[in-house]
């Protein structure tokens, strides 16, 4: 729901979303030990193999709370001013955005998209952040941050070298990666600085 502008209507579940919703009880009953990742799939397999009769059960039950979800949205813009429509439809840009930049996450960390490089203060945040002295993570950043400024040039070119070691890293693992994901056809997650055309064989 909009938390900005108070109870939006809820969307109803997919269908597979309401038979694996009414099936994971069932088999974490079955598999109490099992992880639920596990489990999933298992109901994913079940659903793959229902009869077409059974998957038009929960069709049917979710175009009928489909109709009744629409009818509450017009209801409930209905009640709304132009400022407060105007709100909903941004508020509902973002949701969608941020959705779509989580599922863009989870899909490179599936194709093991290599970490990004970390910069010299990045990786001396990481050494030193559990070994400072305060309980609050706030504060411990807060040390940690002065820490950093009051390295000498010396100590601070460790970590600079640090850094760039990790670049090279990240480099050469982009550049395997990178040939991967062309051959799997998914060019659409190359850089494009590293695109070619088609035939251009050229360097620059």
């Amino acid at each position: 729901c909009f938390s900005s502008l108070g109870n939006y209507p809820k969307k109803p579940m997919s269908s597979y979303l309401r038979f694996s919703t009414e099936q994971l009880p069932k088999f974490k009953a079955k598999h109490p030990d099992a992880k639920v990742s596990e489990l999933i799939r298992k109901i994913a397999a079940m659903w793959r193999e229902l009869p077409e009769a059974e998957k038009k059960v929960y069709e049917a039950d979710f175009k009928a709370e489909w109709k009744v979800y629409k009818e509450a949205v017009s209801k409930y813009k209905e009640q709304l001013t132009p400022s407060q429509l105007m709100g909903l439809e941004k508020e509902a840009r973002q949701k969608r955005l941020k959705k779509k930049a989580q599922i863009k996450r989870r899909e490179l960390i599936l194709l093991g998209k290599p970490k990004r490089p970390r910069s010299a203060y990045n990786i001396y945040v990481s050494e030193s952040f559990q070994g400072a002295k305060d309980e609050s993570p706030q504060g411990k950043l807060k040390l940690v941050n002065q820490a950093w400024k009051n390295l000498s040039h010396d100590e601070k070119q460790a970590y600079i070298q640090l850094a760039k070691d990790d670049r090279i890293r990240y480099d050469n693992e982009m550049k395997s990666w990178e040939e991967q994901m062309a051959e799997v056809g998914r060019s659409d997650l190359i850089r494009r600085s590293v695109k070619r055309p088609p035939g251009d064989i050229s360097e620059n």
